[in-house]
């Protein structure tokens, strides 16, 4: 039997960056289409900033720590275990968000049936 740290989990929700506390005000409590939203929530050994139960979507917001070459293999790997999963990882820039909120959002409500969308893009054809 696997034992698993929750307060890893417990930490993270805690010490959101302010980036990631501005999203859950707008994701918390069914606010985006009535849709639910979890914070922290593990699949495997992975942390997910955001997860949509209903969707299989998953929210990642990327700072600058996530363009050097070996954060960007393990986030690949990651995706594509998720992918495996049946969970989709929509990755968003930090600062392409915040400039641009309403894209954000948009973005966001346009991966929600993504698995019955032949056009969203598997992570692994990049």
């Amino acid at each position: 039997m696997k034992v698993v740290n929750m307060s890893i989990p417990l930490t993270l929700r805690k010490n959101l960056t302010p980036d990631e506390a501005k999203l859950w005000t707008i994701l918390k409590d069914k606010q985006l289409e009535g849709r639910r939203f979890r914070r922290q929530f593990s699949v495997g050994n992975y942390m997910l900033g955001f997860y949509c139960p209903s969707e299989k979507l998953a929210i990642e917001l990327d700072g600058q720590g996530h363009s050097g070459t070996t954060q960007g293999e393990y986030d690949h790997e990651r995706d594509l275990f998720l992918l495996h999963a049946g969970i989709r990882v929509l990755r968003i820039e930090n600062k392409w968000g915040w400039d641009n909120p309403d894209g954000l959002l948009e973005e966001i409500k346009n991966n929600f049936w993504w698995q019955q969308d032949s056009s969203v893009q598997d992570p692994s054809v990049r």
